[in-house]
């Protein structure tokens, strides 16, 4: 007798450990750890993951499962254990942790079928697939050979695939071929009439060409032959026709120039040394490879990749959002071609699904993606980058909200492997633990060619307004932007839209216009001439008149890229613009499509949000203008001043990488704020000091953990009480030592018609606390479906709003 325990598809506390069930006969010596199944769950039949197979079991009476859901296991040893440890460290349901680890494809309604892989002799597989290349699961099923078929797969002889219904259907290319013998074409070929040359043509290419599958285009490009005649042939069965599924490849449209290693500066070599060292004798270390903007972090990434293949491991590298991808593809793609595959969010969920069968099938030894990249299903790994490693983008904010850096950190102990952190700006957890040599701190702090950094100047804005220009552009960014149009040189102008929105506001009385079911501004959208909620989606018209005082002076305050093309348009009508936003990049392709545009020069100025302060290394871009340094300076989150420093430090990162130098000019309302003064100077050790006291005087990370506990609920005194309850039960668990803070109302008071209240713990080592939170979620279960409670817990988070 054998059991499966089966994790099952229902996120849930109850349903958050797993369940037994016997494996019928027939699929005894198939069930393996690690692939999904259909079991019985109550009246219904559900999806579960298998995470063992045992010989007994401490109940009497177990259902069956009803049958496999794939021949091979989607899950490896590996990642199964990687999920239970998920689930433990951010408090998240097992199903979501294994969820989070496979393409969207593979959560969708599909229909399974086997395709036959080798086409050599093998008389079960002539028989089954009785000269065709697939065969739908369920016919196997009812043949009654998925047993012998699993043999087959472990031999490679034929695959599962998944076609995806709605989500992603396959792409089928069709393909001819002929199984006769040289005797039986040649015996036809005499049997054609002399004056029928296209069929004679086409028959003399078979016998030179058996074997081997060509596309309809080919036969007809190479034998002059049409559609007909080879239909002919089908029909006749001198030919074969398949319909065969090939991977969407998202880069087939683009050619990668081969790159060739570079030679090395005294700095990198010296970086590389102890990198290749932990490579070569195998062993875990986490590295902060500590850069600043234009040193080569890259040239190093791929040389240490290099070193990983030549000893036949696999490598992940995680970038941080899709903007970052294009170049970094590029750069990638050139030095390891087809070894490399592809996982963001800028992919269709086909595409994203190719990419990862082709990890999953060992076609491909490195993957280049954003943050859910770090769970490629690699068995061999050698090496995980982090480059930009202070994102918050790494961080995610839903269940399970795990970091990519400590996944990363726990892959690599497992494959004993080193983990390379790479930064300008690190985040300064990474920073004081390379400090305490918990990290090995790698620095680089020439840029390459010994390019000088760009030259930075701070412009003070109150300044500007009390001379009277009232413009978005200070008289020094003006004269600058106009000179690199006469040296027909590139700009990048940084507009910070982060924490800051354009909203409605009427001059006569202060109405601001308000989300009626959120405790937030409406933000202005210009190009539909709306009024939108961010966080609950509520949209209105914008209106002629104030609501309250009917005032016709009501304006929207706050500058968007619109407003500013609009005025560059203005003033220098000469400029060929390209403006990166949500609006322009919403399309698949749009990104890489206007990069490409401005570093063939087909535009002077690239106007954009967050997108493109981040990768982009352009030799022609010798002006950096940031538009509104300080937006983010007022947000209520300790690591504001943190944030405004990494982004202006990286934005003035992108002038000057080259032969050309660089200069950057800084707008602010707050030129004497350190986070402003010290990204001008670049100087990343100053302010990690000035920021370490204040974060010490705080009782803030990196001294301190941090963990929010969220409540929400329709009544405003219901969350208050829970949220009351939990602080006191949380305070009677924990030692004098923690910080408990709250209960006290969220940033955002109140988002789609739920009120929140949250506690905040602030803790060095509290072994309790982890059981007393798990606690909580228990006790409150039961409120959460019958009252509409929700408790959201985020072990260290990212954003506190």
């Amino acid at each position: 007798m054998k059991i499966a325990e089966v994790i099952v598809d229902v996120p849930a506390l109850g349903t958050d450990k797993e369940f037994d069930y016997l494996i019928p006969d027939k699929w005894l010596g198939v069930i393996e750890p690690g692939m999904r199944v259909a079991v019985p769950f109550g009246p219904r039949t559900i999806q579960g993951f298998v995470t063992q197979i045992k010989e007994s079991s401490s109940f009497d009476k177990l259902r069956e499962l009803k049958e496999p859901l794939d021949l091979t296991p989607v899950l490896n040893k590996e990642l199964l254990e990687l999920g239970n440890w998920l689930a433990e460290e951010t408090l998240s349901f097992k199903i979501s942790a294994y969820h989070a680890m496979l393409p969207a494809a593979m959560k969708s309604k599909y229909e399974k079928r086997i395709r036959r892989i080798n086409m050599k002799d093998n008389p079960f597989l002539d028989q089954l697939f009785e000269g065709e290349i697939e065969l739908s699961w369920k016919e196997a099923e009812h043949k009654g050979v998925l047993r012998a078929l699993h043999e087959e797969i472990k031999m490679g002889n034929a695959e599962v695939i998944y076609l995806v219904k709605n989500r992603a259907e396959k792409k089928i290319v069709k393909y001819y071929f002929s199984t006769m013998s040289d005797k039986e074409l040649k015996e036809l070929l005499h049997t054609v009439r002399a004056n029928a040359f296209t069929q004679i043509r086409l028959l003399k290419f078979l016998l030179n060409h058996q074997n081997e599958r060509y596309t309809a285009n080919d036969l007809i490009e190479n034998c002059e032959c049409s559609h007909s005649t080879i239909k002919n042939f089908v029909q006749k069965g001198i030919l074969i026709e398949s319909q065969n599924e090939v991977y969407r490849d998202p880069f087939s449209h683009k050619e990668f120039a081969t790159t060739e290693p570079l030679p090395l500066t005294d700095q990198q070599r010296k970086a590389i040394a102890p990198i290749l060292t932990t490579i070569e004798d195998e062993e875990y270390q986490t590295f902060l490879l500590y850069g600043v903007t234009g040193s080569g972090k890259t040239e190093i990434y791929l040389q240490s990749i290099q070193m990983v293949l030549e000893k036949g491991q696999e490598a992940i590298v995680l970038v941080p959002e899709i903007s970052l991808t294009p170049q970094m593809v590029d750069r990638f793609k050139g030095r390891f071609g087809d070894d490399v595959a592809v996982l963001h969010s800028g992919l269709s969920v086909g595409e994203k699904y190719d990419e990862w069968r082709k990890v999953q099938r060992k076609e491909a030894k490195v993957v280049v993606g954003a943050r859910s990249a770090i769970f490629a299903p690699f068995e061999n790994l050698g090496i995980i980058i982090i480059d930009e490693e202070h994102e918050s983008s790494y961080k995610q904010e839903e269940l399970p909200r795990y970091h990519a850096r400590d996944v990363a950190i726990y892959r690599a102990k497992q494959h004993q492997c080193p983990v390379i952190l790479g930064s300008a700006t690190p985040s300064l957890e990474t920073f004081a633990r390379a400090q305490k040599g918990v990290y090995q701190q790698l620095t680089l702090s020439k840029r390459m060619n010994d390019m000088a950094l760009p030259f930075v100047s701070i412009v003070d804005m109150r300044e500007e307004m009390r001379n009277g220009n009232r413009s978005m552009f200070s008289t020094e960014l003006f004269e600058k932007l106009k000179d690199r149009l006469a040296k027909k040189e590139q700009t990048i102008l940084f507009l910070n839209k982060r924490g800051h929105s354009s909203f409605l506001l009427c001059r006569d009385c202060g109405f601001v216009m308000q989300c009626p079911h959120c405790d937030i501004s409406l933000t202005y959208h210009r190009h539909t001439s709306e009024m939108k909620c961010h966080y609950c989606g509520f949209n209105t018209q914008v209106p002629k008149t104030c609501p309250e005082c009917l005032s016709k002076h009501i304006r929207y305050f706050g500058t968007g890229t619109q407003k500013v093309e609009e005025e560059l348009n203005q003033v220098l009508p000469e400029a060929r613009i390209i403006r990166m936003d949500i609006d322009t990049t919403s399309r698949k392709g749009a990104h890489e499509k206007l990069l490409d545009h401005f570093k063939s020069g087909q535009a002077d100025i690239l106007l954009g949000t967050q997108m493109i302060a981040k990768g982009l290394d352009f030799p022609n871009i010798t002006l950096v203008g940031v538009l509104s340094a300080d937006t983010m300076l007022n947000l209520p989150d300790f690591r504001s001043g943190e944030k405004t420093f990494q982004l202006l430090t990286q934005v003035s990162g992108r002038a000057g990488r080259h032969e050309l130098s660089g200069e950057v000019v800084i707008q602010t309302y707050t030129p004497d704020h350190y986070s402003v003064e010290l990204a001008g100077k670049q100087d990343y050790d100053q302010f990690y000091k000035k920021e370490m006291v204040l974060r010490k005087i705080g009782s803030y990370p990196p001294f301190y953990y941090l963990t929010l506990v969220t409540v929400s609920h329709e009544d405003l005194m219901k969350a208050v009480a829970t949220t009351e309850k939990i602080t006191k039960h949380i305070r009677s668990q924990v030692s004098h030592d923690a910080i408990i803070l709250g209960p006290v109302a969220s940033s955002i008071p109140r988002i789609n018609d739920r009120y929140r209240y949250q506690c905040l713990i602030k803790y060095k080592h509290e072994p309790n606390l982890k059981p007393a939170l798990k606690k909580v979620l228990e006790h409150y279960q039961q409120q959460f479906q019958k009252e509409g409670l929700t408790i959201s817990i985020d072990v260290h988070p990212y954003t506190m709003l």
